[in-house]
């Protein structure tokens, strides 16, 4: 019989198994488990990846812990790659990202970065906050996506490491200034990344401002669980704990309704392969070249994280559990990937290689007021916590 990967690990941290590096098997995974537990965990490793045009030098740190491994760069905090093994201890990548920064600054479609001041849609660009109006970057079509031209994934963050407990991690600084983007308000942005003993990746999000202001920040990590630059993820088996979504026009802007999953291809509440439906010609697929859509999650806004996406690839076994919360779940089919980019491992990516699932508000929320409130306002603390939890 085959023993589970995490009562592995936790068998060894009870045994107090010691090793100095991950290996890769499941072994070797536990024992390597066992000694970080005790240790409190390895100090992220920080290493050149080389300057911006302006000679900006860019780091990237490499962390360990529980059996996961995560690798993240300074700009626009990406997480360029993120290694978990599969049900026999081998070790993979799982997220897509380049080998260079030349082509994060030039080509990348948000591989693993960080999305504020406003993650996913505004519709053009545009919105009303108590009286006044503001204009926005726009850079998808006429509508703003993703803080604009120049969002947080395109700058430089102030990274500190740290070792706390058994927790290993990075806290991330940025201080968005009034005006930037057209938001209103300087916004002080602060990301925590923790890996736990037990290999959980888990998101910190904090944010402050000066004025009244809208913000909604994410993760856009392209998931493929077999690997990245493996092929497709339709047969990947995906649940989501929604029964509506937000429909929308043909610039993928929410029209405002909730609409029901039942008897659509939207509905995940039952595990399903993503494949089984992406092509079931409904017209919000044919609109969006697949799934890329608002998911209302059943739960809506919660004091604490709770679980609401699971996502397995059955060949390898890996399997991501997803928590938050948050009221919205974005799930996007990677459908704009069209063969013009290569990958850390040398190999392009195609259409529906990879998945993104972001926790946030709705896309729009600023225009909607039936969406939950994405403003901020100065003496608030915007704090929000996303875990990914990993086995096979």
């Amino acid at each position: 019989m085959e023993l589970n990967r995490r009562t592995v690990i936790a068998g060894a941290a009870a045994a107090g198994i010691t090793a100095t590096t991950l290996g890769t098997t499941a072994t070797s995974a536990a024992a390597a488990a066992g000694a970080e537990a005790a240790s409190g965990g390895r100090k992220p490793v920080k290493e050149s990846f080389g300057k911006l045009a302006d000679g900006t030098k860019i780091y990237r740190w490499s962390l360990e812990n529980g059996g996961t491994r995560l690798k993240v760069l300074n700009w626009g905090g990406v997480v360029q790659t993120l290694e978990i093994p599969d049900r026999r201890g081998h070790y993979t990548n799982v997220s897509l990202g380049f080998d260079n920064i030349d082509d994060y600054v030039a080509k990348t479609p948000y591989f693993g970065a960080l999305i504020g001041r406003y993650g996913n849609r505004i519709a053009k660009g545009q919105f009303t906050l108590d009286g006044k109006s503001y204009q926005l970057s726009v850079n998808d079509g006429v509508n703003s996506l993703h803080g604009g031209t120049q969002g947080f994934d395109k700058h430089v963050w102030d990274v500190e490491p740290f070792v706390k407990g058994s927790d290993v991690g990075l806290v991330l600084h940025y201080t968005s200034v009034d005006g930037e983007m057209g938001y209103p308000g300087t916004l002080k942005a602060k990301v925590t990344y923790t890996l736990t003993r037990r290999g959980e990746w888990i998101i910190d999000y904090e944010a402050t401002t000066d004025k009244a202001t809208v913000v909604n920040l994410t993760s856009h990590v392209y998931w493929n669980l077999a690997g990245e630059g493996s092929g497709t993820i339709e047969d990947h088996e995906l649940t989501i704990a929604a029964g509506k979504y937000t429909p929308t026009d043909s610039g993928l802007i929410p029209t405002g309704e909730l609409a029901t999953v039942h008897g659509t291809p939207f509905d995940f509440r039952e595990t399903k392969t993503i494949g089984r439906d992406i092509r079931a010609g409904h017209v919000q697929q044919v609109q969006a070249k697949g799934f890329d859509h608002n998911w209302a999650l059943d739960k809506g806004i919660t004091a604490k994280p709770e679980h609401v996406a699971t996502l397995r690839d059955p060949r390898s076994g890996r399997t991501l559990k997803i928590a938050t919360d948050q009221p919205g779940l974005q799930f996007y089919s990677g459908n704009f990937l069209d063969g013009t980019l290569t990958g850390t491992g040398g190999r392009t990516y195609r259409q529906g290689d990879a998945l993104c699932l972001e926790t946030q508000h709705f896309p729009d929320s600023p225009n909607h007021a039936n969406f939950p409130s994405t403003v901020l306002r100065p003496g608030q603390v915007y704090r929000t916590r996303t875990v990914h939890t990993f086995d096979a």
